[in-house]
């Protein structure tokens, strides 16, 4: 069954009709015999029919994602616009400017492009180009899922998740496919907490995993994988994945967009808007211009072009008077004490700081304590981790460094754990009952110790490899054992660590 109808064809259009056709998946409808003879010469699907006449188009028995009106008479689109929209409602409809009905508006709302050559390029870039694919892929998958969607956040979300995930269920509306946005743990972070209540952002928190068995299906955003960042069993069956960050691992859904050479999921999110013709509010513009400027930090970190080219279509529908206002909240006493914590026990290693904040409630001040931290003169890479609960969140930054920063948590702290991340910002989740013993009276030194020489080993080792010596797959946690037995006796006897007297230090997420 095609997924992209033709219907007229002036003689302007055949340089569009030719390349449609090779991208597969056509059906053209004329009603000139020789307009007809020229695309069957050429191979091109074709229908000799009137496509103005609904009878007729509903007698092609097809369901096209795209429908093209390529014909230069401003009657006849008008006509065959009406027609086409009545018949295939959901369809992308698409036609050339200017084309009214009797009473002024536009043709069946159709969208409209250029005639002649430009149409050619612009109706591809909609209907055949990648970027017009996914869009029609997603719509497709999104209508294949039963109702209700659970669009799923991941844990603890951050701006760029909850943004994904408000803009992902205006989508599933906008394609009539209902969904909610979900998310497990708590939004504690000031500014995002700022984010949701400033512009009233619809979102569910999620106490158990059984809670989604009231939903026909899932999507992901901004991870993905289940059980990875999520409470969801690793098993758990996803429908719609659409991510921005390097996995390792298989990514199992009807539809993935994952795209590792952006800098936000916002920035993915945004073009399927404009890909699927939905109209985007203003409120949830803002969500995504926001999510997208966190997570590039300004755009200044893995920013791409897709980013900028977002950002200006984000930009013109902004309500800039909630991102000042989001962007200037008050901190509470218990990040004011996560920040001095982090600057009071930093220890530090050459360019590198680690710090110890022991036990929290707030996991995202750990994160702006790692910001915080790589302020400091002389500091490329921090590391601040805390514990909350029976579980050790981690959170580091990098700037100026030749490694990888998620792929050296990765190596620390991947066999205890959930660990990754970007180049310059990652994060990782232990439990403490593999690192500490239950009848342990110093648990929080345990940690510190543990984690601190886990990641300068694995540190190590990604600086020997990028600078091109040799080095060994690290095994961060190689002397676990002997830590479990020894409290004090902990790691490399000749490394120097010595805390750094003074200053100062930011924001972040577990990625």
């Amino acid at each position: 069954m095609p997924t992209r109808v033709v219907l007229g064809c002036g003689p302007e259009y055949r340089v569009l009709l030719a390349r449609l056709a090779a991208a597969g998946d056509l059906l053209v409808v004329v009603d000139d015999a020789d307009e007809a003879e020229w695309l069957t010469e050429r191979d091109v699907p074709v229908v000799e029919a009137d496509p103005t006449d609904p009878a007729t188009l509903r007698e092609l028995d097809a369901d096209p994602e795209s429908v093209v009106v390529a014909t230069g008479s401003a009657d006849e689109t008008s006509r065959i616009s009406v027609a086409a929209r009545e018949v295939f409602p959901d369809a992308r409809l698409l036609s050339q400017p200017g084309v009214q009905r009797e009473d002024g508006e536009l043709a069946a709302a159709a969208e409209t492009t250029d005639p002649a050559g430009v149409v050619a390029d612009r109706v591809l870039e909609y209907v055949a180009s990648s970027a017009g694919d996914r869009s029609l892929r997603l719509r497709r998958a999104l209508r294949s899922i039963e109702e209700p969607v659970a669009v799923l956040a991941h844990d603890n979300p951050d701006p760029d998740a909850i943004a994904s995930a408000v803009a992902l269920v205006e989508i599933a509306a906008g394609v009539g496919v209902d969904a909610e946005a979900c998310y497990f743990g708590a939004i504690a972070h000031q500014e995002n907490r700022a984010l949701v209540n400033l512009l009233d952002l619809d979102l569910r928190t999620l106490d158990d995993p059984s809670e989604l068995e009231e939903y026909g299906g899932i999507a992901l955003v901004d991870h993905a994988r289940p059980g990875v960042n999520d409470q969801l069993p690793d098993d758990t069956p996803v429908d719609v994945v659409i991510d921005h960050h390097p996995t390792h691992g298989p990514d199992e859904a009807e539809f993935v967009d994952l795209r590792s050479g952006v800098g936000a999921t916002s920035t993915l999110l945004s073009e399927y808007f404009d890909r699927l013709g939905i109209e985007l509010t203003e409120q949830v513009a803002t969500a995504l211009l926001y999510g997208l400027r966190v997570d590039t930090d300004d755009f200044t970190r893995e920013v791409a072009v897709a980013d900028f080219e977002a950002a200006a279509r984000l930009l013109p529908r902004v309500d800039e008077s909630v991102l000042e206002r989001v962007e200037s909240p008050s901190l509470s006493g218990e990040t004011m004490d996560v920040l001095a914590g982090a600057i009071e026990r930093r220890i530090r290693n050459g360019n590198a700081l680690t710090a110890c904040v022991g036990e929290l409630n707030d996991r995202d001040a750990l994160a702006q304590a790692a910001d915080l931290l790589l302020d400091l003169e002389d500091v490329s890479t921090t590391l601040v981790f805390g514990i909350i609960d029976d579980t050790v969140y981690v959170s580091g930054r990098a700037r100026g460094t030749e490694i990888d920063l998620g792929e050296t948590l990765r190596a620390a702290y991947g066999q205890l754990g959930s660990a990754g991340g970007h180049a310059d910002m990652a994060g990782a989740q232990l439990p403490v009952g593999m690192l500490v013993e239950p009848d342990e009276e110093n648990p929080v030194e345990i940690v510190e110790e543990v984690l601190t020489n886990a990641f300068l080993d694995a540190l190590e080792t990604s600086r020997t490899a990028a600078g091109g010596g040799y080095a060994m797959a690290g095994d961060g946690l190689s002397f676990l054992p002997e830590l479990r037995r020894e409290v004090s006796g902990v790691g490399d006897a000749s490394r120097s660590v010595d805390h750094e007297p003074d200053r100062d230090g930011g924001d972040g997420e577990l990625e």
